[in-house]
Order: C-alpha cells, then structure tokens, then sequence
C-alpha cells in the first residue's frame, strides 16, 4: 500500500532531524562517559591516602561554582616540570642522552674531537670527564649539537631519535617512560577546566614535537629553555636557523620569568620533583590570593624506577623539600602512594 505523499514528508523531516542530531547526541554520551569515569576515580593508578584526597580536594575547592574558593576557568592555570616530573630523569636527562648519541653521529665528521674534551669524553663513554668540563661543556656540547640548522630540521633529528632511542635500563622508547599517575592527573585537570603546561629546564624544541602526543599538551603550551633563532630566506623559503648561542634558561628563577613571559598569568598549581622548580612552585603558592596548590614528586621506590634526592646529580632535591615542609605543599612518597608508576607496569 502507497504511504501518503503528506505522511512521508513528515517522517523524512523527523529522520533528517534525528540524522542531525546524532553527531551532538554522541559528542554528548562522551562527555558524559568521561564526567562519569572522572567521578568514579579520576586517578586510579593513585593510592587512597593524604596526597590522593589533596590533589581531589585543591580541585574540589576551585571547581565548586559559587564556593568561597571557586577559579574561573580561564585562571585555572597548572605548570608541569618535565624531567623526574612527568618521565624519567635518572641515569641522566633524556635530552642530555640526546646530545651524547649526537656526537657519536657527528663525529666521523670531525675527527679532532677524539682528543678534544668535553667531545673526547663523550666519545669514551666517561660521563665523569663530561661532566667535568662543567656548564661551559655542557653549553659546547648543546651548541654544537643543536644549531647549525633549521629549526624543522632539528624537529625531524629529535623525532627520529625517540622513535629509535632505547633506555639502558628499561629496554623501552624513552616515551614510554612517562609516568601513568601523572599522565591520569593532567587528564583530571583538563577535565576540570584546567589548562596545562610543561615549564622544564629542557630545551623548548626539544620537547615541542612529542608534548602533544604523549602528555597532550600542545607545543604552545611548552616553556623551556632556548638558543637563539634567526629569520632567513633559503632557496627561496622562510626558515628560522638556530644559532650557537644560548637565548633563555627555564630553569629555577628562570621558571616564573618564562611563566610570565609565555603564559602571561600566574598558575594555581604547580608540578615539580627538584630544586630547580623551587621557584616555580614559590611564585604559585606564596604570597598569592585564593586557594594555590603545590607538589612534589619524591622519587623513593628503587625497585620500580630510582631512589633518589638530596645528593643526586640529576634532579637534586634538597631545599625544596625542606621548603614543602614549610610551605604546606603536597610530597608524592612515590613506593607509597603509586599503585603504578609506567603504563607497562
């Protein structure tokens, strides 16, 4: 039997309007699976304890609309460090492995660093003599081996060398060695209307081309360190040539200088495991209005990743574990309150 022509007009008009309707209803299911997820337990790689319930506590606080503490959206700033913070920083940085496997590349190419230091130590494996030459080494070692070329260029070189690199201990890309209790804590954060960024000592475009991908924050919302840059027509194309000279340190009192001049507004939280996010973490949490929330990671389980603080080489934490003490802040005992420290695990 024929449907009236007046009926299937109608029935057209309501199918066509649920069509439209569906990619709105699904954007809406999935909010609402992630809310329902974050109620159930936001961070369950994290053991219930003190340190838990202050991280769901600080959010609680500036999240409640109307509450005395509440922080529009737009001002709930946090700040990560990266090395020890959000990945591995022992034996050594991830970025100064980097430039150690650079040189090696390098130097069937210049054949006088085999006696020259700190290139010779480098290429002897004496971490020891390399550290040695001391700040102005360690500052040849990044000339040499991060200028000379466009900045696209050294993105590819850093691309390539995680996608091959191996931690000695752990057998695995170095970007698999991000640390999952954190990574469940950005999402939380994001979650609750928060933006976030890495404030690290490492280099700016050393870290730029993965962020995203790994910790999902964009490479405009990386602060680091910077050698210089300069405009220049290449065959007819716009680049920017990195230079040999070194143009900003984010490190210690440098951070809240690259905060401001990067981010332009003053976090209510911040993220660190050493010394040099002291600063960082004071220009949060001291001396400010409304609630502020520090935290630090103590790296304390040998077992699964290292056991390490105030007399470390890499990611000294001394003064600034004193001052969390002082300072209310928030201290991760991470054997204690981990249930996992990898994804893998």
């Amino acid at each position: 039997m024929a449907m009236p022509r007046a009926l299937f007009g109608v029935n057209r008009r309501i199918l066509l309007s649920s069509l439209a309707m569906l990619p709105l209803l699904s954007a809406a299911l999935r909010s609402t699976t992630a809310e329902a997820q974050v109620q159930r337990d936001p961070l369950p790689s994290w053991n219930d304890g003190a340190t838990k319930s202050s991280i769901l506590d600080f959010v609680a606080r500036v999240t409640t609309q109307g509450g005395p503490y509440f922080v529009p959206p737009d001002q709930r700033i946090a700040t990560f460090d990266n090395d020890g913070t959000l990945w591995v920083e022992q034996p050594m940085y991830v970025q100064l492995a980097f430039v150690l496997d650079r040189v090696k590349a390098m130097a069937p190419m210049n054949p006088e660093w085999k006696t020259k230091q700190p290139f010779a130590g480098v290429l002897d494996g004496d971490l020891k003599a390399v550290m040695a030459s001391g700040e102005k080494g360690l500052v040849e070692l990044i000339a040499v081996t991060h200028a000379g070329m466009t900045t696209a260029e050294f993105e590819k070189i850093v691309t390539d060398w995680l996608a091959t690199a191996r931690d000695h201990r752990f057998k695995r890309p170095y970007t698999e060695l991000v640390y999952q209790p954190m990574l469940e804590l950005l999402a939380y954060l994001r979650a609750s209307g928060f933006k976030t960024f890495i404030v690290s000592g490492g280099g700016i475009e050393f870290m730029r081309p993965w962020t995203e991908r790994i910790y999902g924050i964009p490479p405009e919302q990386v602060v680091g360190s910077s050698i210089k840059t300069r405009f220049e027509i290449k065959d007819g194309a716009p680049t920017l040539f990195r230079l040999p000279d070194i143009n900003f340190i984010d490190d210690k009192a440098g951070k809240p200088i690259g905060i401001n001049s990067h981010i332009g507004r003053r976090p209510i939280a911040a993220f660190g495991n050493s010394d040099g996010d002291l600063e960082m973490l004071q220009w949060t949490t001291l001396g400010a209005s409304g609630a502020r929330f520090g935290l630090i990671v103590h790296h304390t389980d040998a077992e699964r990743e290292y056991a390490y603080d105030r007399d470390s080489h890499f990611g000294k934490l001394d003064v600034a574990l004193d001052a969390a003490a002082v300072n209310k802040w928030t201290v991760v005992d991470m054997k204690k309150d981990w249930k996992r420290i990898f994804a893998f695990d």
